[in-house]
């Protein structure tokens, strides 16, 4: 993109360059003055505009020397001056103000003792004065407004940032105020879940009892609860990916979900928060299977190209596309951190059955 901007600039620029030198050369024609030299000298100092971005002094002193050397050579025209006034601007343009004057003086003087001591060629002198001055002020008005959009947008991504570093820091605060919640009150009492329960087991096949079911039940669900609440508070107090895709997967695996893992495209490096959001969908993809997809096969694709990477999670679960599900924390959160990034995300039942997770997430240049 950047390339392709500078290759614009210079083809204006060039543009403007031959519309000076078709102008200024149709006025020499206009005046009788157009000779093979005159049209040669012309047509160098105008061409010479073309580089004013990349070297502005230069310019300015091919172009007065071509254009006065034609002033000397047949004589005063007023137009001549047009590509010397654009050389003079874009020369203070560039904050070269002091060598744009003096390049106009010098014009200013050859033009005057080029021609008889008339009243026109005063005239003339004087006008063209007023031009070059004109050309100098307006290099500078310009150079200073370019300056000032520069603060602004500096002022404004500044802003910015601190808005969002704020932000940040604030959604930090919560997270760890929520895992203090958490932690303070409902650890405790799962642990005195377990613990009870435990004993009441322990008690019991000490005296030979039958255990109850039910009281299994509470000792392993209290038990996966703990484990659970662990990882959420670990989540709530990071943020981070604790693996991988391929990890979530052979995780999943192990839990006994039936799960593949395809990635198509080039693999590369993801910025931290396109690998977060990634990691987070998958994760919460796997999770919503696990819990309600039932018995079924569940497929992960990572899909690589130019611009994004679409994470696609699809079941052959028992989901319906005539009761399509009431959107929970863990879409909304999913759906969140897609927006955020300037994504998209499609999550729905499959006409065929099943449940399908289709995520797009724009790629930045990894840091």
């Amino acid at each position: 993109m950047r390339g392709y901007r500078i290759t614009r600039e210079r083809l204006g620029d060039l543009t403007v360059a031959v519309v000076v030198g078709v102008i200024t050369v149709l006025a020499a024609v206009a005046d009788d003055r157009a000779g093979p030299v005159d049209c040669a000298l012309i047509v160098a100092g105008s061409l010479a505009l073309a580089a004013h971005r990349t070297a502005p002094r230069a310019v300015l002193a091919v172009t007065t020397a071509g254009l006065l050397a034609d002033v000397v050579l047949a004589g005063p025209a007023a137009g001549l001056a047009v590509p010397v006034v654009g050389a003079v601007h874009t020369a203070s343009r560039t904050g070269h103000r002091g060598t744009a004057a003096a390049a106009a003086a010098v014009f200013l003087g050859g033009y005057a003792a080029a021609g008889s001591a008339t009243s026109d060629i005063v005239r003339e002198t004087l006008l063209l004065a007023g031009w070059f001055l004109c050309a100098v002020v307006t290099g500078l008005a310009d150079r200073n407004w370019q300056a000032y959009l520069r603060q602004t947008e500096q002022r404004a991504l500044e802003a910015e940032r601190t808005r969002e570093e704020a932000a940040l820091r604030r959604a930090g605060e919560e997270r760890l105020r929520i895992a203090r919640e958490l932690h303070d009150s409902l650890t405790h009492s799962i642990s005195i879940v377990k613990l009870q329960a435990g004993v009441a087991v322990h008690l019991a096949r000490k005296r030979g009892e039958e255990v109850p079911p039910a009281l299994l039940a509470i000792q392993e669900a209290s038990g996966e609860a703990m484990r659970e609440l662990r990882a959420t508070l670990e989540v709530l107090r990071t943020d981070e990916p604790t693996g991988t895709p391929a990890l979530l997967v052979e995780r999943a695996r192990a839990a006994g979900l039936a799960v593949d893992l395809t990635v198509t495209g080039e693999e590369r490096p993801l910025t931290a928060t396109v690998d977060r959001a990634m990691y987070r969908i998958v994760q919460e993809a796997l999770t919503n299977a696990a819990r309600h997809a039932g018995p079924a096969k569940v497929s992960v694709r990572l899909a690589y190209a130019d611009g994004d990477l679409t994470v696609f999670v699809e079941d052959d679960g028992a989901a319906d596309p005539s009761r399509p599900p009431t959107p929970g924390i863990g879409l909304t959160g999913m759906r969140e951190r897609v927006t955020a990034l300037g994504g998209t995300l499609a999550a729905a039942p499959r006409e065929q059955g099943g449940f399908a997770v289709r995520a797009r997430l724009p790629l930045g240049e990894a840091g």
